[in-house]
């Protein structure tokens, strides 16, 4: 065989394994388990750190105003050092629309060692840690809730003890309106499950740990006996952070995408998106450059090669670079649908993964030459090096 079908048949040995051997990570069905009402409402304390959030507050803090919780809850906004007025915002939308009691707290800088969203959760953590609640909902500031979302993750999280989990998280759906967030956004949901497979996540006595920032509800003791958020302070990636970390403690976690949580954040721009991934994909490989040509070469094999290899093997009359070729880039897309039906897109966007794919490429290449530059990860007016020590692992 010729060298461009070996590489066809490699690709399509790749995917035949990503199909059946990591974790179904391309089905969507992971959704929260349905549990019968407990007969005692736990208390919850709602945690959203922000910063510069008044484009997104209007949209998504009434939607946590208005929960339906039968229980005792309130809400605490970290203000982050905001310069748009954020917890002003906050305070008036509160009196506006009532609802669940509102705190607004205030932060100074991170100190050293500390990224700015744990820093906050911190404060926010240890104000919520005097009223003792039994539950604690850490959510973004650009996360909109149904109104039954807090009840239904208090729900699904079940009674401590074997039966229950110490951490419950889900996907907020994440905006889908422009052309590249309808290029990009499904994507990135999918490589993400592809490295973090939802199943073993979910799985008792798996390894697998992750969790999605958005929304995670976490009990107040598994917070406490991980040491969290102290114990991960410099985690760039906090969610996957945290996981490991209530894990590590003997906590059992959940993950899963969601139905009725969503991200209000707009990504109309490439920038902005190419701006969301680059900030933190290095840090994903640990910021090791062995770690970043591995993922060049496995990205290329996986998704680049097949509509190459096929494209080759069509030119150079190769029937079995075109068929092997052809067979993977058909996988692949097919993995990929799911995801698309989840986010109500154009099945016919699934052969364009490959190219979507090639953006992520170079999105952690530059994430990597940022970080090599002195500019490490950049979030709203911040910048992260390299932590000398690594908690989340």
């Amino acid at each position: 065989m010729s060298a461009v079908a070996w590489i066809a048949v490699g690709s399509l040995i790749a995917w035949v394994w990503l199909l059946l051997g990591q974790g179904f990570f391309w089905r969507t069905d992971q959704r929260l388990p349905l549990r019968g009402y407990p007969e005692r409402w736990p208390s919850v304390a709602v945690v959203v750190p922000a910063r510069d959030e008044a484009e997104v507050l209007p949209v998504s803090l009434p939607s946590l105003l208005a929960q339906d919780y039968p229980g005792e809850a309130e809400i605490i906004l970290v203000d982050d050092c905001s310069a748009d007025g954020t917890g002003g915002l906050a305070r008036e939308l509160s009196e506006r629309f009532g609802g669940l009691p509102l705190t607004v707290v205030t932060t100074g800088e991170p100190e050293p060692g500390w990224t700015g969203k744990l820093w906050a959760l911190r404060h926010g953590m240890a104000l919520a840690r005097r009223r003792k609640p039994e539950f604690l909902l850490l959510t973004d500031a650009d996360i909109a809730h149904e109104p039954d979302s807090l009840r239904e993750l208090v729900s699904a999280a079940g009674t401590e003890g074997a039966d229950g989990f110490e951490l419950v998280s889900q996907m907020a759906r994440l905006r889908v309106t422009s052309t590249w967030e309808r290029l990009v956004v499904p994507a990135f949901v999918y490589f993400f499950g592809q490295l973090y497979p939802f199943r073993r996540v979910n799985g008792a006595g798996s390894r697998t740990a992750a969790a999605a920032g958005g929304c995670v509800l976490l009990r107040a003791g598994a917070a406490e006996r991980a040491g969290v958020p102290e114990s991960i302070r410099q985690a760039v990636i906090d969610d996957v952070s945290l996981a490991r970390a209530v894990r590590r403690s003997g906590g059992r976690i959940w993950l899963g995408l969601a139905d009725r949580v969503d991200s209000v954040r707009p990504y109309p721009r490439l920038a902005d998106l190419w701006q969301m991934v680059a900030r933190s994909a290095y840090a994903q490989l640990r910021h090791s450059p062995w770690l970043l040509a591995g993922a060049v070469l496995g990205l290329g094999l996986v998704y680049v090669a097949p509509p190459v290899t096929l494209a080759a093997g069509v030119l150079t009359d190769d029937p079995v670079a075109a068929v092997a070729g052809g067979a993977a880039w058909a996988v692949m897309a097919g993995t990929y649908m799911p995801m698309l039906g989840y986010y109500r897109q154009s099945l016919w966007l699934a052969p364009l993964l490959p190219f979507t794919a090639v953006l992520y490429l170079l999105m952690t290449v530059d994430s990597a030459v940022r970080h090599h530059r002195g500019r490490g990860a950049a979030w709203k007016g911040r910048t992260y090096a390299r932590p000398e020590t690594a908690p989340e692992s």
